[in-house]
C-alpha cells in the first residue's frame, strides 16, 4: 500500500523514448471508438482489447461490453476481435451467428499468422515459439487444426520436441516476446533441428523490440526502473525482466497509486517507461508524482524515433 508520508526526492528521472502505445493498440482502440460512433452502442468485443485495465474500462463508459466467447454476443450485434488475434474456429463461430464482425487483430499478428498458414500449406510441421495460455499463443495456434503446432517457450522445451520430420519444420513466435530470450529459443531450435525455416528476423514487432531497447538505455542511468502496464500484458513483463537482466531493480505497476513509496526512498536516479497497452495519462500520472517537488529532474532519453501508423478498416474511416 502507498505511504503518502513517505517523502522522495529524486535526482533524476529518466523517461523512455519510445514507450506507451504502439501503432496496433492504437489501431485496436480507434476500431472499437469508431464502431461504436458508426454503429452505435453497444458494440461486443471478444475478451479485453488490449491488455490494461484502464482503457477497457475507459471503453466500456463509452459502449463497449467485453464478452468471454463468441456465443455471449446477441443475435445481430457488431463482435470486435482483440487485438491479439483469434484462431480460425473463433472466426467460424462469428460468421455461423451471422454477427457482424470487425477485427482488429494487429497487422504483425496476422502477418505471423499468415507465415503460419504458409508453412503449413507447405507442409511443414510448425513449432510456435511463445506462452502457453497467452490469447496471442491461443489464436496463431489455432490457425492451423489441432496438432499441427508445437508451442516452446524457453530453450530447456525444445529438447522435450517430438517431430514427425526433422526436415519439415518452421517456426514461427509471439510478436511480445523477449528479444534477447527468444533467440536463445532460436538458437537451441537451430541447433537440434539444422534444417527449420523461419522468418528471416523474429517475429517480434518493432515496438516490442524498441521499448526493450529503451529499457535497456534506461538501465545504463536508473537505480529503480517503473513500468507501467498491466500485470497480464505479455510486453509489459518483458520490459521489467529485460530491466532485471540489465543489473536494475524493476516494478511492474498499474498506475501511480501502485507505486510503494518505500521502495523507492533511497532512489537517486528513478526511470520509467510503460508497456506498448499503457495510455499516456498512466505515465504522466507516475512523473507527476516523481517530480512533484522539482520538474526540472524530469529527463527524456530518446532510443529511437518511431513513425509507424496502421489504417482502420474502411467501413470506420470518416
Amino acid at each position: 500500500m502507498q505511504q503518502q508520508t513517505i517523502q522522495i526526492q529524486p535526482k533524476s528521472v529518466f523517461l523512455a523514448q519510445p514507450r506507451g502505445f504502439c501503432a496496433g493498440v492504437e489501431r485496436a482502440i480507434e476500431i472499437v471508438e469508431r464502431s461504436i460512433e458508426v454503429f452505435g452502442a453497444p458494440v461486443y468485443v471478444r475478451h479485453e482489447i488490449v491488455h490494461n485495465k484502464h482503457v477497457v474500462e475507459d471503453l466500456k463508459a463509452k459502449g463497449a461490453i467485453f464478452i468471454d466467447e463468441v456465443e455471449d454476443a446477441p443475435d445481430g450485434s457488431l463482435l470486435i476481435f482483440s487485438a491479439h488475434g483469434v484462431s480460425k474456429a473463433v472466426q467460424e463461430d462469428g460468421k455461423k451467428r451471422g454477427l457482424k464482425v470487425m477485427d482488429a487483430t494487429c497487422p504483425l499478428v496476422t502477418k505471423v499468422h499468415l507465415e503460419l498458414l504458409r508453412h503449413y500449406a507447405d507442409g511443414n510441421q510448425i513449432i510456435l515459439i511463445g506462452h502457453e495460455g497467452h490469447p496471442e499463443v491461443e489464436g496463431t495456434m489455432g490457425q492451423a487444426p489441432k496438432g499441427a503446432v508445437l508451442l516452446v517457450s524457453e530453450p530447456e522445451d525444445v529438447n522435450a520436441l517430438i517431430v514427425k520430420d526433422e526436415n519439415k519444420l518452421a517456426f514461427v513466435t509471439q510478436t511480445t516476446l523477449s528479444v534477447d530470450d527468444t533467440k536463445d529459443v532460436i538458437a537451441a531450435l537451430q541447433h537440434r533441428f539444422p534444417n527449420v525455416q523461419g522468418p528471416k528476423r523474429e517475429d517480434i514487432c518493432y515496438a516490442t523490440s524498441n521499448r526493450q531497447m529503451a529499457v535497456k538505455d534506461l538501465a545504463k542511468v536508473s537505480d529503480v526502473i517503473l513500468v507501467i502496464g498491466s500485470t497480464n500484458s505479455s510486453n509489459s513483463n518483458r520490459l521489467r525482466e529485460v530491466a532485471e537482466k540489465e543489473g536494475c531493480t524493476a516494478y511492474l505497476i498499474e498506475n501511480a497509486a501502485a507505486i510503494d513509496l518505500e521502495l523507492l526512498k533511497n532512489a537517486e536516479n528513478i526511470g520509467v517507461t510503460a508497456g506498448a497497452s499503457a495510455p499516456e495519462i498512466l505515465i504522466q500520472e507516475v512523473i507527476d508524482l516523481l517530480s512533484q517537488h522539482d520538474k526540472s529532474i524530469l529527463h527524456t532519453r530518446e532510443t529511437i524515433k518511431e513513425d509507424v501508423h496502421f489504417s482502420i478498416p474502411k467501413a470506420l474511416q470518416a
